[in-house]
């Protein structure tokens, strides 16, 4: 197991032959750790529900992820709340070997692939990644658009390629 923020080691030979349910939380350092990594204000709130089932690649972990957190404006710095209700599916596969072990076929309804090494899985940190995947990359505020105005910075329509090229048009039209 690698050292991380959030980690809760979940041992293989506790997964029977049926489906085993598992709920983690974050309590606050971990919450506080993890803000940090990904750049947030806070995080207040971070769980999750797993339901485990081996199969014949390794284990499947359906399930639900809830969080309350704040992210920054990229433009202003403003805390913006922001809540993440996401249902999720992972496939934990065994690492794979140097020596040319066979790749894992999946289609494209299978599930986010996560490795692992030895007898646990790291559902913390699976938790904590697919919060991560489901965060706004640019969050912004409703003063955004007003600040940016203001530093002289043009809006997606005022710089669009159609008022770009409106010259060229009547340029070509003369000829």
């Amino acid at each position: 197991m690698t050292d991380v923020e959030f980690s809760r080691p979940h041992r293989l030979d506790q997964i029977g032959a049926g489906e085993s349910d598992v709920r983690i939380t974050a309590d606050e350092g971990e919450r506080a750790a993890l803000s940090t990594r990904f750049g947030l204000k806070a995080i207040e709130k971070l769980e999750a529900v797993y339901h485990l089932r081996r199969d014949a690649q390794g284990v499947v972990a359906r399930g639900h992820l809830s969080a309350r957190l704040t992210q920054a404006c990229v433009v202003t710095g403003d805390p913006l709340p922001a809540k993440i209700e996401q249902d999720f599916a992972i496939r934990f596969v065994p690492e794979p070997t140097t020596t040319g072990e066979d790749e894992v076929e999946l289609t494209e309804d299978e599930c986010d692939t996560v490795f692992y090494a030895g007898g646990m899985i790291d559902l913390g940190e699976a938790a904590a990644e697919t919060m991560a995947l489901e965060l706004d990359p640019y969050p912004r505020s409703p003063r955004a658009a007003e600040v940016l105005r203001e530093a002289g910075v043009k809006s997606e329509e005022e710089a669009g390629p159609t008022k770009a090229l409106a010259g060229l048009k009547d340029l070509l039209a003369k000829k």
